[in-house]
């Protein structure tokens, strides 16, 4: 009998010669870890959230540099810390952007929820404004004026009785929930209305230079607030214009009053009213400025493109942390983008 052929040959250097192949293609996380200055990251994470000292004979901790390019490949890939714990051990792409390429322990879901919880929301600014540093250090300054707006971010929806909801209204607890059920209770995420359609969950709000499409301002509420309530927290003063665009949630003749004393120049789309249609002028002013604007929504469709517009979370102190790390990671990847 004819044996039939097959082009599979096992080869005890398989492993070297894919990795060869996938550094020939070009692997992404490696353009991320050339560009990026991770030691820088993990110290300033290490000012605002140093390690406790550890006891004598217990086991010592991952390095802060290898924990935060653990939370970039989670980020990035849009993974739970029990898929982000199997991948390290099965991909060999993570682990060489880790350092654990050659590491017989790896960070299991534990140590890397103990991380961020360590970290917290402060450890995230941290990474961003150090980010941020980096960016301008390659001389990518914000330029040509900035860009703002908002996103909804969806979070797993909650299902509350009438009962419960009654309770929640009073800025009570029902007293029959026992601590585990409330720690899966998410009393921050909320609902509202876009478009005609109903969304549950948290809201970020950037500020993206119209150069280089960084953000370069973010902060982050839950999904009810208002967008035009987010708009002077996230300005950049650093931008090389004063040009400012925005929609129109963001119109008010105050606002904009204020904005010119501040030495800036909004350009913020009009609303028409009841009986009151916009004129075709207006209309044209506000085709321009959609122009510029749709340049924010390039930033946040990337996001979503990679998955990262999702939260697992509970809690508007995780969700705003996880929305940091969005930002973080769409940072990188428009830095290794522009710096190759």
């Amino acid at each position: 009998m004819i044996a039939r052929r097959t082009a599979i040959k096992n080869d005890l250097f398989a492993g070297d010669r894919r990795a060869e192949k996938v550094d020939a293609l070009g692997d992404p996380l490696q353009k991320i870890g050339a560009i990026v200055d991770f030691h820088a990251l993990a110290q300033a994470v290490e000012r605002v959230a140093p390690r406790s000292a550890q006891p004598k004979g217990g086991r010592p901790p991952y390095p802060t540099e290898v924990m935060v390019r653990i939370l970039v490949v989670k980020r990035l890939h849009g993974l739970s810390d029990e898929q982000t714990e199997f991948h390290l051990l099965d991909r060999r792409s993570f682990q060489r952007f880790c350092g654990l390429e050659h590491s017989l322990n790896i960070p299991d879901r534990t140590t890397i929820w103990n991380f961020e919880n360590r970290i917290g929301v402060g450890g995230v600014e941290a990474l961003f404004a150090e980010l941020d540093r980096q960016i301008r250090a390659h001389g990518l300054e914000a330029r040509a004026g900035q860009i703002i707006d908002a996103t909804l971010v969806p979070a797993p929806k909650q299902h509350f009785t009438k009962g419960d909801k009654e309770i929640l209204e009073q800025n009570a607890v029902p007293a029959d929930w026992k601590p585990a059920k409330r720690r899966q209770k998410d009393l921050d995420g909320s609902w509202t209305k876009k478009h005609g359609k109903s969304h549950h969950g948290y809201k970020f709000t950037v500020s993206v230079d119209r150069k280089h499409k960084f953000i370069r301002q973010w902060t982050a509420d839950t999904a009810k607030v208002h967008d035009s309530q987010h708009l002077e927290a996230v300005l950049d003063d650093w931008n090389t214009s004063a040009e400012i665009y925005a929609d129109k949630g963001y119109i008010g003749t105050e606002r904009e009053e204020r904005l010119r004393r501040q030495g800036f120049r909004p350009h913020i789309q009009r609303k028409g009213r009841p009986g009151k249609p916009l004129s075709a002028r207006q209309e044209e002013r506000n085709r321009r400025i959609a122009k510029v604007r749709a340049r924010v929504e390039h930033v946040f469709a990337a996001i979503s493109q990679w998955g990262g517009k999702r939260i697992r979370t509970i809690g508007q102190t995780r969700a705003t942390f996880a929305m940091g790390m969005m930002v973080v990671v769409y940072n990188m990847r428009r830095l290794a983008f522009l710096g190759a």
